[in-house]
């Protein structure tokens, strides 16, 4: 048992599996189709996401200052270069299916235009929350946490310069959020 649960693989795709046969067992009651498949996609991006965001902020970031000096290298060496691969592409990927599934449901253009009615309006201003989010992850915070992890090259006043560069958007989607959780859930509940 031990060598199962200690290969995450393994059980990231035995998981894959288990909801492959929830999915077709109660098909007759809940169709997969591409809008299902997006949903429960983007569910699962969303939930590493933005467990990733509170991770950071609650947990890593202000840890760090605590940290001894000679253990930092754990943390910025080998654990938020991973915490960071996931959380961009968890990113990605909850904007890219997120996207799809107005698609899908044929209200993409209404929702980022604001022009649609109720839940409709509701889910954009979401969407609109989600993309300036993403957008943080990708073009403010990974470029600084570049620097700072020493992924790049940058001097000691470059890294100076990004830390509270990252600090800001990460707590600029840390508010963001919030509001868009509320969007997201409220839209899809009425």
């Amino acid at each position: 048992m031990a060598k199962l649960f200690g290969n995450l693989n393994l059980v990231f795709g035995i998981g894959l599996v288990a909801a492959i046969a929830v999915m077709l067992g109660f098909a007759d009651s809940a169709p997969v189709d591409p809008n299902s498949i997006l949903r429960w996609m983007h569910v699962f991006f969303g939930i590493l996401w933005i467990g990733l965001l509170y991770y950071l902020n609650f947990v890593q970031v202000p840890t760090m200052p605590s940290i001894p000096a000679e253990q930092k290298g754990a943390i910025t060496g080998h654990i938020a270069p991973k915490v960071f691969f996931f959380f961009r592409y968890a990113a990605l990927f909850t904007l890219l299916t997120g996207l799809g599934i107005s698609i899908v449901d044929g209200y993409g253009h209404a929702a980022l235009t604001l022009t649609g009615e109720g839940n409709v309006k509701l889910i954009g201003v979401g969407m609109w929350l989600a993309i300036v989010m993403a957008f943080n992850v990708w073009f403010i915070i990974w470029p600084a946490q570049k620097k700072i992890l020493g992924i790049v090259d940058a001097t000691a006043e470059e890294k100076a310069a990004a830390a509270p560069r990252a600090l800001i958007a990460s707590r600029t989607n840390l508010l963001l959020s919030l509001p868009m959780l509320y969007c997201m859930a409220s839209a899809n509940l009425g």
